[in-house]
């Protein structure tokens, strides 16, 4: 049967929730940092360790873990990845103190690998014509995931306390693993190479391939800006004359949805039309969405409007993106989403130590200007970008 007759419309759906709830992991702590902060008597550079670890474990979970999805039976490696994301979230709920805390908190990034691995699964299993609108669905669900993380985990720590966030996050882990076990279909490994030469290979692709060198910086440079605002939210919140708390940082989650909107649409487009004109709008809208942040970011109708363009600046980009890297070498899908979404992550965790330090030293107006900055970057990068050529397109 062909492997793009098995890509059932339900199916792409259960991988968008699948990757939302599975990334969600990343995220939970951030609304509840100025929470986990009087826990443990620290100070807000010291939390913000928190953020930035997890962030820089998800990039080696994606450097070491993710090429495996070229080599082995990838619903299996999915399955065991998804149960021990629920150890080390059992360890965050744990934690006796911060330094136990930020170490529990690597290991769930490094774990929180799953998302990364369905999504070259679904695009590996969607025809040519259809694959910028699956990776489009599947993408929808798991920044959803990312911001309603935020808004639970907002309500959760304000009922419950900020460890029975965990404790519920363990939980359906454990739940998702299961169903996924029972619902994905056999995905038998795409080479037999060795780990080692699996790794040895993403240093080639890095090296024969410009189109894989330019997405991923415009994603890192992107998602850098992403992770400088949502880092650092809950602390300009709590700093506000009305001293917002965690439910009201995670209200915003609900609001950048709307940036989810566009995955699929975004998507499409990129099957129809390979230019680079989703990326320059994208890296445009994303400025204009810190310019608005820093205007108004005192206001929470200001916020807002700044939560929704920063969302579909950045959904845009990344969809844009991921869906001309994953036309270059279908047989290597898994490694060529390692390169592109370590680059992604390393850049998210730079833009939330690079946030957290702006406000540390110039508060709010910093980390508006550094969120801005890293836009402008990209654009400047697009802008002197030699123009694509044809290996951009699918390989037979």
């Amino acid at each position: 049967m062909d492997s793009s007759s098995r890509l059932r419309p339900g199916l792409v759906w259960l991988m968008a929730l699948a990757s939302g709830l599975a990334v969600a992991n990343l995220y939970y702590h951030q609304p509840l940092l100025g929470d986990i902060g009087r826990t443990f008597q620290a100070s807000d550079r010291a939390v913000g360790l928190v953020a930035t670890v997890s962030q820089v474990g998800y990039a080696l979970g994606l450097l070491l873990i993710v090429p495996l999805g070229d080599s082995l039976e990838r619903r299996r490696v999915i399955v065991l990845m998804t149960l021990l994301v629920s150890l080390a979230l059992t360890g965050v709920a744990l934690a006796p103190h911060l330094p136990a805390l930020v170490l529990a908190s690597g290991l769930v990034g490094v774990t929180t690998v799953v998302p990364q691995l369905l999504v070259p699964f679904a695009a590996h299993l969607a025809a040519p014509e259809q694959r910028g609108r699956v990776v489009g669905q599947v993408m929808s669900g798991l920044l959803i995931g990312i911001l309603l993380s935020r808004t639970a985990a907002g309500f959760v720590g304000v009922r419950f306390g900020w460890r029975s966030m965990f404790w519920f996050a363990a939980g359906l882990m454990l739940v998702l693993a299961g169903v996924l076990r029972l619902t994905l279909p056999h995905q038998p490994a795409s080479t037999s190479w060795s780990y080692p030469a699996l790794l040895r290979s993403l240093v080639v692709l890095v090296r024969e391939e410009p189109v894989l060198r330019l997405h991923s910086l415009l994603g890192a440079l992107a998602f850098g800006a992403f992770s400088a605002f949502w880092s650092t939210l809950a602390l300009h919140l709590q700093a506000l004359p009305q001293h917002y708390g965690a439910r009201v940082a995670g209200l915003f989650g609900v609001v950048g949805v709307a940036g989810a909107i566009a995955a699929p649409l975004v998507g499409r487009y990129s099957d129809t039309r390979g230019d680079r004109r989703i990326n320059a709008f994208s890296l445009g809208v994303l400025f204009v969405a810190f310019v608005v942040l820093g205007v108004a970011g005192q206001w929470l109708w200001g916020i807002a409007l700044g939560v929704i363009l920063l969302d579909l600046g950045a959904q845009a980009n990344h969809i844009s993106n991921q869906a001309r890297v994953y036309a270059l070498r279908p047989e290597a899908r898994s490694r060529l989403n390692t390169v592109y979404m370590a680059t992604y992550f390393v850049g998210g965790s730079l833009g939330a130590g690079l946030g957290s330090q702006a406000w540390s030293h110039l508060g709010w107006l910093g980390v508006c200007a550094v969120g801005g900055l890293l836009p402008l970057v990209g654009l400047l990068v697009l802008g002197v970008a030699a123009p694509p050529r044809q290996v951009e397109q699918p390989r037979a």
